[in-house]
């Protein structure tokens, strides 16, 4: 077996690079949607991108707790390094997810909020799949123990890692949109300039969010599981309180890469979680990622509608 506690041997031959040239596509499709909205929807994206491996090279550099397998393109020196494919990944993810909460005409913090649901309903899916098929390993036998490879936490996933995606997510949706509303906004170089001091202020918000403010918490007991619940909850009732102060006569269409991003990753991991047998693992598990699946679809279909209604 590849890792200890790990019942489960590499995947076939074409998962990787299937997996990869996939989120290529996807981020094709994403470059040339942004490409002719504006040098502003351009530099989100390619922030996106940017952002993603700048995250993935810091967390593994400094042993954050995972290990990436080998893809095509790679970053750094082995077992440091990081795949091209990650960063297009947060890339298209954030970039989507914004789509929708412009498309929706949300306030500032709503809207950042929003992103940041969407965005996690993702990894939530992919994630549990991803980490069984060896795309990215978690470091158990230095947390827990190898025993709870499988069953640490989120099905073998640590909640801090939730928490973090969170963070990410709405620190660079909400940077992103303070500075677009800056006086200088409205010249070409600082709307490219924008996403890298939006990367900036969100690195030195993640830092605190994760290092000192959580040891802060641990104090009182605050584990990564409360952490994780605490934002969901608080990042739903600004997404909703958003929603309805949203500017009802600025709806937009929802383009084809809103649904695609999304439906892409949600049925390509489901897939893959029944054809590797690892839905025969645990029920429990299996339920859940179900349950979110439903959960993105009913999401979608929702804010279509009631953007159509809007419209109407």
């Amino acid at each position: 077996m590849p890792f200890a506690g790990m019942p489960y041997g590499y995947p076939p031959a074409y998962c990787y690079p299937l997996t990869e040239g996939c989120m290529y596509i996807l981020f094709a499709l994403c470059f040339f949607h942004a490409w002719k909205k504006g040098v502003s929807t351009m530099a989100y994206l390619i922030g996106g991108l940017g952002f993603g491996l700048l995250l993935e090279y810091v967390n593994v550099a400094t042993s954050a707790g995972y290990i990436y397998g080998e893809f095509g393109v790679m970053f750094g020196n082995h077992p440091n390094d990081i795949p091209l494919c990650i960063g297009m990944g947060w890339a298209v993810i954030m970039y989507t997810a914004r789509l929708v909460s412009d498309a929706a005409g949300l306030p500032l913090w709503g809207a950042a909020a929003l992103d940041t649901l969407l965005a996690i309903n993702i990894d939530l899916s992919m994630d549990v799949t991803a980490y069984r098929l060896h795309m990215w390993h978690w470091d158990w036998e230095h947390r827990a123990g190898i025993e709870h490879s499988l069953t640490g936490q989120w099905f073998g996933i640590p909640y801090g890692n939730f928490y973090g995606w969170l963070l990410v997510v709405f620190f660079y949706s909400s940077f992103s949109r303070l500075l677009e509303r800056a006086k200088v906004a409205k010249y070409k170089s600082w709307k490219i300039v924008t996403p890298l001091l939006a990367i900036l202020a969100s690195q030195v918000a993640l830092y605190i969010a994760l290092f000192p403010l959580s040891d802060w918490l641990k104090r009182f007991g605050v584990t990564s599981a409360h952490r994780l619940v605490a934002l969901l909850i608080l990042f739903s009732v600004i997404a909703v309180l958003g929603w309805r102060r949203r500017q009802k006569g600025r709806q937009e269409n929802l383009p084809v890469v809103t649904w695609l991003v999304p439906g892409w990753f949600h049925l390509y991991f489901l897939a893959w979680f029944f054809l590797a047998g690892f839905y025969l693992e645990n029920p429990v598990m299996t339920y859940w990622t179900i349950a979110n699946l439903i959960a993105g679809i009913v999401i979608h279909i929702l804010l279509f509608r009631a953007l159509r209604r809007t419209q109407a």
